[in-house]
């Protein structure tokens, strides 16, 4: 008498389960909201709105008046260019070359490889301010101070980067792919554009869109550098802000920051599908 061996299904949450799930989901992206939310409400009342008690929870009608001192203050949508090509530049370079540079380190042998990954690896135990001073002489030698030079060039490749695409590029991109393609006659570039770079786009959009809010929201860098009013970032632009005799206006402050939030939305909008792929496909098991 034979017995057949019944796979028993894995128990699935029940219906209370799933209820406080989603419950938590929800309230947590409600919280996460909430200061953007609120930081709209103040842009759009007067600048009394911020001390209100309770706090006021009703968008006015006040966001435009609020942004024209915005204007009368600050040069705010020439240092917002100044953001968006300096943060674009850096993303753009950072995204290729950190690509590059991991495809080296994740399918090519040569000398001292592991020495030199470590020693990329060890550039991240130092912190940045350390490398001011030096970093602002070299600066100063080439003539690049109070220019986008010194914004861009020193940041066109980070050890991060260089390190999120080598683990990625390890495990995503098969080296049977690679032999295959140089059968068929490929170049060592060819076969990285042809081969590499489609299988590795969600972790390049990840590098991608971290990079460009990280040098979005500069600030420490570009005070030290940048001198002319004209190239001054926007994060600098929302500094001057600060510095009035009459006390803070926060309803001035809030539409400017606001407003200087949305290309980061936007971009996070774009990229989001590439993003979450990025994110959770080493969680997914084939």
């Amino acid at each position: 008498m034979s017995s057949i061996a019944v796979r028993k299904k894995p128990d699935e949450p029940g219906v209370l389960g799933k209820t406080f799930f989603y419950l938590f989901m929800i309230i947590g992206a409600l919280v996460s909201v909430f200061p953007f939310f609120w930081m709209f409400v103040v842009a759009t009342n007067d600048k009394d709105a911020a001390f209100q008690m309770p706090p006021l929870l009703t968008p006015g009608t006040h966001f435009f008046d609020n942004f024209s001192r915005v204007l009368e203050r600050t040069d705010f949508f020439r240092a917002l260019l100044n953001s968006v090509v300096v943060s674009s530049a850096v993303t753009v370079s950072v995204v290729f070359l950190c690509t590059l540079a991991g495809y080296a380190f994740a399918k090519y042998e040569f000398p001292l490889k592991n020495v030199l990954f470590v020693c990329v690896i060890g550039t991240m135990l130092v912190p940045a301010q350390l490398g001011v001073l030096p970093q602002y002489v070299i600066m100063a030698k080439l003539h690049w101070i109070d220019s986008y030079k010194a914004l861009i060039v020193p940041a066109m490749v980070n050890a991060f980067g260089i390190f999120w695409m080598r683990q990625y590029i390890a495990s995503a991109v098969h080296s049977e792919l690679l032999e295959a393609g140089r059968i068929d006659g490929g170049g060592h570039f060819r076969i990285f554009w042809k081969i590499a770079i489609p299988v590795v786009t969600p972790a390049m959009a990840t590098l991608g869109i971290l990079n460009f809010m990280n040098v979005w929201n500069d600030f420490f860098w570009p005070l030290v550098v940048l001198k002319n009013k004209e190239n001054y970032t926007i994060q600098i632009a929302l500094q001057q802000l600060f510095t009035n005799k009459d006390g803070l206006d926060f309803g001035m402050i809030m539409s400017a920051t606001f407003t200087a939030t949305l290309p980061l939305l936007i971009v996070f909008l774009l990229f989001s599908r590439w993003v979450i792929a990025g994110l959770t496909s080493g969680a997914i098991k084939s």
